[in-house]
């Protein structure tokens, strides 16, 4: 495990480096990968390489929505992630960012991606820290107060990159029938077909700046997914901390910052305001007989 506390790669693209460097090691074969949390936010960026991704997630009309629109899904399935189809040793790549704090029984779902995963695998965890002054805050504090920059929409026409990209996935390709919208469709099931000029002249998905509102499950911390690797005999190979989500609701005022100090000095340092996320960057052994010493 790293001691290193910040992330050697930007932003999210650590995440598609790392889903990059395992492709390498598999030079010959398509990639599976599960997008666990496919309803915001964005998929893993492998270049040309040869893949096939599955989205999972809750089910909410706005999921649903953003679903419905993201071009890099082959197939998708929302529900109740402890039910949803996830074929055992299917996935090469687990992603799933923003998705472990806002799930109800987090551990078990977490048992299904680890299932899911083939041996040699990665599972690539993004998450906001329940155990921080930030964590503390975002579950107690009345939603309107946190709510202000949560999302916002970008509408218009798509660049040319973008509507380059929109020959991948069957379910960003086209427009949806009359009458109906993006929740008309079913899972895993793409709407009928359409020209390149309609499907180029689309509106470009809704933008998250946030992810959807948290429950915090106790593994859904530094501390609860280092114990959780531990007990499933996982190999975490990388672990970072992060305050994207501080810096984002400070901007131009510290508010939040001033705050999450002011709760970590009344825990006397047991909720930290160092950080607001962790990343972890975690393997499956190849053996299932092996133990993390």
């Amino acid at each position: 495990m790293t001691d290193l506390r910040t992330s050697p790669v930007n932003g999210g693209d650590l995440f598609s480096e790392r889903a990059r460097q395992y492709a390498l090691e598999k030079p010959l074969q398509r990639i599976h990968i599960l997008e666990a949390g496919c309803g915001w936010g964005t998929g893993l960026d492998l270049g040309d390489r040869e893949r096939e991704v599955t989205g999972v997630d809750l089910e909410s009309p706005e999921l649903r929505a953003y679903t419905c629109e993201r071009p890099d899904l082959d197939a998708w399935h929302l529900g109740d992630l402890r039910t949803v189809p996830l074929p055992p040793r299917a996935f090469d790549i687990v992603h799933a960012s923003y998705l472990i704090e806002r799930v109800p029984h987090a551990e078990l779902v977490l048992d299904r991606f680890v299932a899911a995963l083939k041996p040699g695998g990665l599972l690539l965890v993004h998450l906001r820290d329940r155990d921080t002054a930030f964590g503390f805050l975002d579950r107690t504090l009345p939603r309107w107060l946190r709510a202000s920059g949560r999302r916002r929409a970008r509408r218009g026409r798509a660049p040319a990159a973008e509507r380059g990209r929109r020959a991948r996935g069957a379910h960003a390709r086209v427009p949806y029938p009359a009458g109906g919208g993006p929740g008309a469709a079913e899972d895993g099931q793409a709407p009928p077909a359409a020209g390149p000029e309609q499907a180029a002249s689309r509106p470009v998905p809704v933008v998250r700046t946030s992810p959807p509102p948290a429950l915090y499950n106790r593994v859904a911390s530094r501390s609860g997914l280092r114990w959780y690797c531990v007990m499933r005999g996982l190999v975490v190979a990388e672990e970072y901390t992060s305050r994207q989500a501080l810096d984002v609701l400070g901007t131009g005022t510290g508010l939040a910052d001033l705050l999450c100090r002011l709760v970590s000095a009344v825990t006397r340092g047991r909720l930290t305001a160092d950080h607001s996320e962790v990343t972890f960057v975690i393997r499956k052994p190849e053996n299932r007989f092996a133990r993390v010493i």
